[in-house]
């Protein structure tokens, strides 16, 4: 059975860039499999790029904000899960 860990939540989102910002609570890194649900949709996603103070990173630990490009518009508050 898949498990669905949350890994983090949506605290903004650039449209115009398609970036969300991330509060993350479990550490996630580039390469893996996320799901973003909240308000009105759900959408899987490879994880290609995370920023921290706008500069490239591998992998974002607990009690950090990270922008995360994401594959469609997520909004304020939605939950990032970890699929595996």
């Amino acid at each position: 059975m898949r498990m669905n860990i949350k890994v983090g939540k949506v605290t903004h989102y650039y449209d115009h860039i398609g970036v969300a910002v991330v509060a993350v609570v479990k550490t996630i890194k580039v390469g893996d499999r996320i799901k973003i649900s909240g308000h009105d949709k759900e959408f899987t996603q490879e994880v290609d790029s995370l920023q921290m103070d706008l500069k490239p990173i591998k992998r974002a630990k607990s009690k950090t904000s990270v922008g995360l490009k994401v594959t469609q518009s997520v909004k304020e508050n939605d939950e990032v899960y970890k699929v595996g």
